[in-house]
């Protein structure tokens, strides 16, 4: 359990909840470590995280960043740290209680001990488990997996999920400066990434609850680019391939 684990919350106004979510991470027994990547929130998440630094100032990171500049990028940010600072295991997950900081143990677990490359906290392994989101929503974000699937043959059930444990190897494999969108696309294009180089992927079943604090991040535009971005990954694996990051 002496592996260096690094969970990455990506921020933008969530003052309502960062410190609740990050002093929970810190209260796991595995010993996580957590970065937030904060895109110039107005409210002063940032401030708040750098109090929580006060006490936790060798487990709390923050990377500000000058503008809303997408999730995506905030985690290839992130990805890019946990590398550089010698990370084995690295989380992404959302600063608004969707995700449940001690399933984060479950998918560390799940990594570490069955020697897993990538575990995905999946709302839809085991039916459907999604709590608070209208019934529309429930459906697209379902039909948008399945769309996935049928599109690229990706065996996996939830692919625009958010809440991952990468093994380095997977990190490192990726040419992530070829990975090119920023919403729920950056999601399924990583999981295709590492589905195409081989990766040993399991989905872990997870209750996915809807925010009760803050705003919604979500837009048209993040679900037109996963729509059209599943079609350009699929044609890229046909006519490019994918590489790891040696290889090019």
């Amino acid at each position: 359990m002496n592996s260096k684990k690094l969970v990455i919350i990506p921020t933008y106004n969530e003052k309502e909840n960062i410190q609740d979510i990050v002093t929970a991470v810190l209260d796991l027994p595995e010993g996580f470590e957590v970065l937030v990547i904060d895109d110039g929130s107005p409210d002063g998440t940032a401030t708040l995280v750098k109090a929580l630094q006060f006490d936790f100032s060798n487990r709390v990171h923050l990377i500000e960043r000058k503008g809303k500049l997408g999730l995506g990028t905030a985690y290839l940010e992130g990805f890019a740290y946990a590398l550089n600072k010698g990370y084995e295991y690295i989380f992404e997950m959302d600063a608004d209680f969707s995700h449940d900081p001690k399933d984060l143990s479950r998918l560390y677990l799940k990594a570490f001990e069955e020697g897993h490359d990538m575990v995905i906290g999946s709302r839809y392994v085991s039916g459907v488990n999604v709590v608070n989101w209208p019934m529309g929503r429930v459906l697209m974000s379902f039909f948008a997996s399945k769309y996935v699937q049928l599109i690229t043959g990706i065996p996996i059930k939830d692919t625009t999920a958010g809440f991952i444990c990468y093994h380095r190897n997977v990190l490192e494999a990726i040419n992530l400066e070829k990975i090119r969108f920023i919403g729920y696309a950056f999601q399924i294009e990583m999981k295709f990434t590492a589905w195409k180089l081989g990766f040993d992927i399991v989905e872990l079943p997870i209750i996915f609850t809807d925010r009760t604090r803050g705003s919604s991040k979500m837009s048209k535009h993040i679900f037109r680019e996963a729509i059209f971005g599943v079609i350009y990954m699929k044609l890229k694996s046909i006519f490019f391939g994918y590489k790891t990051v040696s290889q090019t």
